[in-house]
């Protein structure tokens, strides 16, 4: 059944959800290759473009939680990815030789990505749709 056809097609919570994980198949489908989820790819992404980035920045930019940043740095650090350093109060996040070597990988994937969802829903709808996402989770923010 298309979720426009759903009982509940019309309530945001379920559209949204729906959404959210047909995304996410499509997301880890692409970053599979590199053997990490899209968030821990994403934030490897920050970690590479900004060597020493602080914990926090990297939450903000993803847009989760810090104990979920912890987790996702906890994973990284285990294979070798990042390390990350204590400085005061701050955590700074640095790649490692392994993750800069994967850079090229996981920036292909962001292309990848882009192109497999591009081809679904179009240049222009694709451009539209996510600046729209964007402007209705900036008016939903809680």
């Amino acid at each position: 059944m298309k979720t426009s056809e759903s009982k509940y097609c019309n309530c945001l919570y379920f559209t949204a959800n729906a959404l959210a994980r047909k995304v996410e198949k499509l997301a880890n489908e692409t970053w599979k290759q590199t053997q990490l989820s899209p968030s821990h790819a994403y934030l490897l992404l920050l970690a590479l473009e900004d060597p020493g980035i602080q914990a926090g920045m990297i939450a903000e930019q993803l847009q989760l939680s810090p104990s979920t940043i912890t987790r996702l740095l906890e994973k990284l650090e285990e294979k070798k990815l990042v390390i990350r350093n204590m400085e005061g109060k701050q955590t700074n996040v640095y790649p490692t030789k392994q993750a800069r070597e994967m850079k090229v990988l996981l920036q292909q994937c962001v292309k990848e990505f882009y192109q497999k969802y591009v081809e679904i829903l179009g240049v222009e709808e694709s451009k539209q749709f996510i600046k729209n996402m964007n402007r209705v989770a900036d008016k939903l923010e809680v």
